[in-house]
């Protein structure tokens, strides 16, 4: 890496380092606190460019200009890709946690169902990742159907959708603290929520209500689809067809929700596969990529040594994992990344090879 241990005060000397030192190039670079705390990750196609930008930001209005200013030195390191580069951030991001970047800016662009961890736990969507403890399924690229879907499947099963930090009363609770029995909302009353918060469930029914729903979102269970046509039929018989209609409309909220968990996971598992990436300067590198996530990368084999070293890596990392619909908090970031890249790049995957080619082929493909 280039290091520039500068005074952050001292930025037209800092300019002509990096006017002297970096090129046009795919790349990271990390901006540095007088503390050696990282304050910013940042990736460029064209590095040079990029970090010259800095140095045209108006202070104090532009955050570039903020971040230039609060460094106190910058170090910058070469990629192999744009791709290499996006990696190498988002790995850089995770480890540092750095004060000047957004937590999943990418995340924008999608929407999760979520499980909160919470003593009542609460099913609802949004494009931001929750706490550790969250489940999360997805990702899915229309809100509005899956906020649809969720407050169908919500209604169903009378889970609550209120604020996260709604303080909660189970029934047992009530009783020992003599609390008042109020529900919080008018949808209780309504009987499309069991009514948590106000003393009107014990914990252990209002978690055997959340589990066919979280069986559903992980496409192992159709209950809520029995739910919603014995209701739509009922109402049919009834000749109550206005009531019916709505019921069908519930249904195909559902319906919309359970194949987008299910195609998303599809999707997921996809993309599992060897991608060869040509690199920018001809630094071609092979990459593992089982389930959206990199699993391992070397240089792309060439000789018959290199070929069986990258064979024993394609194996090491190529076994399937058990399927669940659920996606892992702790990778989450690089499944969006990897599909973000192929989506925005239909052509790369022209350049993959299934596990198998590797693993039964003499020789690299040509």
């Amino acid at each position: 890496m280039t290091a520039l241990a500068l005074a952050a005060s001292d930025l037209d000397i800092l300019k002509r380092r990096v006017q002297a030192l970096a090129e046009n190039r795919p790349g990271i670079y990390m901006m540095i606190n007088s503390a050696g705390k990282v304050i910013y990750v940042g990736k460029s196609r064209n590095l040079r460019t990029r970090l010259l930008s800095y140095f045209r930001a108006e202070f104090p209005q532009e955050k570039a200009a903020r971040i230039i200013h609060a460094a106190h030195d910058l170090r910058w390191h070469y990629q192999p890709s744009d791709f290499a580069a996006e990696l190498r951030e988002l790995r850089l991001i995770k480890e540092h946690r750095p004060n000047y970047n957004n937590r999943m800016n990418r995340t924008k662009r999608w929407v999760f169902v979520k499980l909160s961890g919470e003593p009542a736990p609460k099913i609802y969507a949004g494009s931001t990742l929750g706490p550790d403890n969250t489940v999360h399924f997805g990702p899915f690229a229309s809100g509005k159907r899956v906020r649809e879907g969720v407050r169908v499947l919500n209604d169903l099963f009378g889970l609550r959708d209120c604020a996260i930090n709604m303080p909660i009363t189970y029934s047992g609770q009530a009783d020992l603290f003599g609390a008042e029995r109020r529900a919080a909302c008018i949808r209780y009353e309504l009987g499309t929520c069991a009514g948590p918060c106000g003393a009107f469930v014990s914990e252990d029914e209002y978690r055997h209500k959340i589990k066919p729903a979280l069986e559903f979102l992980r496409g192992r269970s159709v209950e809520p689809f029995n739910l919603v046509i014995g209701q739509m039929d009922r109402a049919s018989k009834n000749r109550k067809f206005e009531l019916a209609e709505k019921w069908r409309d519930k249904f195909e909220a559902l319906e919309w929700l359970f194949a987008g968990v299910n195609r998303a996971r599809s999707m997921i598992d996809s993309l599992s596969f060897v991608y060869i990436n040509p690199g920018s300067h001809g630094d071609e590198r092979a990459y593992v990529i089982n389930n959206a996530i990199v699993k391992a990368q070397a240089p792309a084999p060439r000789t018959p040594i290199e070929w069986e070293a990258f064979r024993a890596l394609v194996e090491e990392h190529s076994q399937q994992e058990p399927r669940c619909n659920s996606l892992d908090p702790n990778t989450i970031d690089e499944t969006l990344l990897v599909l973000s890249w192929f989506r925005r790049h239909p052509a790369a995957l022209r350049r993959t090879y299934p596990f198998q080619y590797w693993l039964n082929e003499m020789s690299p493909p040509s």
